[in-house]
């Protein structure tokens, strides 16, 4: 059974009793290797050979082979098996056919939806939703999906591509709150966050700040310490999606440093979701200057 070893390699010791009989392997085997304790069944038809723990990988295989090859993986289990997150969450989101009616066991979450070629995707021998649609869904259920769209848009994937995966999910569940989301990253929302800047900054007795400072012939600095040349720049959303605005956003920059002035940047997330800390470093900074 040299193409059973070969596949039990493969998945982590994971085997599907359709799998097994595929491969050229009786049924009456395979119950005698469930008898013997060899093979452990941990969800119906599919078994974990011996000498393998139950790990997330584990968890993972155990249920897209129990749900079938037509069924997807999806949400934070989709978004594990993309490397966007270190644990697939306490139970293993499946998108099953609408038509399908079986119960899950233990582990498990089954959904009955119809998804598009399109957002379907296979990685490591497992069926489950595309980039796109995997960072929505997880991104309106995890508990700061703004930080992991943040970091899924800037090291994975282009705006448009979560835009088009968007249009084709709008009016399922999770995407009014991934809607949200997806506004605030097409909205580089420089107003708003930097509002939010200065009233933090305000709040914490921080001033000699300006807003939009000029800096050489047509630039100007997001927020500037004129006195103590000290530049904060906003990378609001949008950078993610317009790559020629964070060439620019670089290259001003490097000339603000080669110019003398210190800078700092802040993402939206930092100022909205870790104002404490943002404002600590600045502090610390004028600090520094002066």
């Amino acid at each position: 059974m040299v193409q059973i070893d070969d596949l039990l390699r493969r998945q982590a010791g994971v085997i599907s009793r359709a799998q097994a009989t595929a491969l050229g392997m009786s049924l009456r085997t395979v119950q005698r290797r469930v008898a013997s304790g060899a093979w452990v069944e941990v969800a119906p038809g599919v078994f974990l050979t011996g000498g393998h723990r139950l790990t997330d990988e584990v968890r993972v295989r155990v249920a897209w082979l129990w749900s079938g090859p037509t069924s997807l993986v999806s949400g934070p289990a989709a978004a594990f098996w993309h490397r966007l997150l270190d644990h697939p969450g306490r139970a293993v989101d499946v998108a099953v056919v609408s038509s399908s009616r079986r119960r899950p066991p233990p582990g498990v979450a089954t959904r009955r939806r119809e998804i598009a070629d399109v957002d379907r995707t296979e990685i490591r021998g497992v069926g489950l939703t595309a980039l796109g649609l995997t960072v929505l869904e997880t991104a309106a259920v995890v508990p700061d999906g703004a930080a992991f769209l943040d970091r899924a848009l800037q090291r994975h994937l282009a705006f448009d591509d979560l835009y088009a995966a968007y249009c084709r999910a709008v009016g399922t569940r999770g995407m009014a709150q991934a809607g949200t989301l997806l506004v605030a990253a097409a909205d580089r929302a420089d107003s708003a966050v930097e509002r939010r800047l200065i009233g933090l900054l305000r709040a914490a007795g921080i001033t000699g700040f300006v807003v939009g400072h000029p800096f050489g012939d047509d630039r100007s600095i997001d927020l500037a310490f004129p006195a103590e040349r000290l530049a904060v720049e906003i990378d609001g959303w949008a950078w993610h999606a317009d790559q020629a605005r964070f060439r620019a956003d670089r290259r001003k920059g490097n000339d603000l440093l080669a110019a003398g002035w210190s800078l700092l940047r802040f993402t939206w997330h930092d100022i909205m979701n870790q104002p404490v800390v943002t404002v600590a470093r600045i502090r610390d900074a004028l600090a520094r200057a002066a």
